[in-house]
């Protein structure tokens, strides 16, 4: 099926926009590289960016079931495939532009992932959403049958085994690949929510939750620094409890929990939803008043 069509065939511009969005990020890495012929540091560059847009896209993968539940957007069901897709593809670029900076020499790149133990676990990963996106067609939900839910519950230890790739291919630098941890720990608490049968509709759930997330975000930072490296976790909690720019991940984490607080207010029969509509209503009949 095109990636602008829904379940029924017919054209849908939300997917479509979807789309479009996944593609970006792609065109602006591979750019350089094009533009480049290839040259060294583009590649470099490139490399990470697309391990950076990998973990990002699987975790916008894992917000559309909870996002969907708060803001009962049922549309975003028909997203989820193709935003987790689109994932396997960026991990496919991560993975063939190291390729090129090792001259596509296969002896090294194998032995570089058998030693080296980031690459070992991004290499798994890979192979989990090669699996996952091998199986995502509606073919092999038929094949599968009740298998199919339980092999695709995969996504969850894959996003760990990316978030730890991403932790350990940063070094001392962890900031982003913090903030990558903090959010999936936001989503897995709102699946613990919702399968503990708290609603994701409430404000105050969701408040929880973000401040929840938060605060194990700003604990992954402090266990970073204080087991890996040699540099004082003490200075990265006196950070946290700051407010600076750049953010801290624990801020950002926060704020990203608030922001789905806020987004869930303007879903189906929630009040501002209702407000705006009322206020658009009382406006229209001003207008067509004055009209007359």
């Amino acid at each position: 099926m095109y990636p602008w069509l829904d379940p029924s065939g017919r054209f849908s511009f939300f997917k479509l926009t979807v789309f479009a969005a996944l593609l970006v990020p792609g065109i602006v890495l591979l750019w350089p590289v094009i533009a480049e012929g290839g040259a060294t540091i583009p590649v470099k560059e490139a490399i990470l960016e697309s391990g950076e847009w990998t973990i990002r896209i699987l975790l916008i993968t894992l917000l559309v079931t909870p996002l969907r539940r708060i803001t009962r957007f049922s549309k975003l069901v028909q997203v989820r495939r193709q935003i987790g897709v689109a994932a396997f593809c960026y991990v496919m670029i991560h993975f063939g532009l190291y390729a090129i900076s090792q001259n596509l020499d296969v002896g090294r790149i194998a032995s570089e992932i058998v030693l080296r133990i980031y690459l070992t676990i991004g290499f798994v990963a890979l192979i989990g959403l090669a699996v996952l996106t091998a199986t995502s067609t509606k073919s092999a939900m038929r094949r599968l049958g009740a298998k199919w839910g339980r092999l695709h519950k995969l996504v969850y230890p894959i996003a760990v085994l990316g978030v730890v790739h991403f932790f350990l291919q940063s070094k001392v630098d962890v900031s982003e690949a913090t903030l990558m941890a903090g959010m999936f720990v936001g989503l897995m608490l709102y699946r613990f929510a919702h399968w503990r049968g708290w609603s994701l509709k409430s404000t105050v759930t969701l408040s929880v939750i973000a401040v929840i997330a938060g605060l194990a975000t700003a604990g992954i930072e402090y266990a970073w620094y204080a087991l890996v490296t040699g540099i004082p976790a003490d200075r990265v909690v006196a950070a946290n409890l700051e407010w600076m720019w750049p953010l801290r991940p624990a801020w950002n984490v926060l704020l990203a929990g608030v922001a789905i607080s806020v987004i869930s207010l303007f879903g189906r029969d929630k009040p501002a939803r209702s407000w705006i509509a009322r206020l658009v209503g009382n406006n229209s009949v001003t207008a067509e008043a004055s009209s007359r």
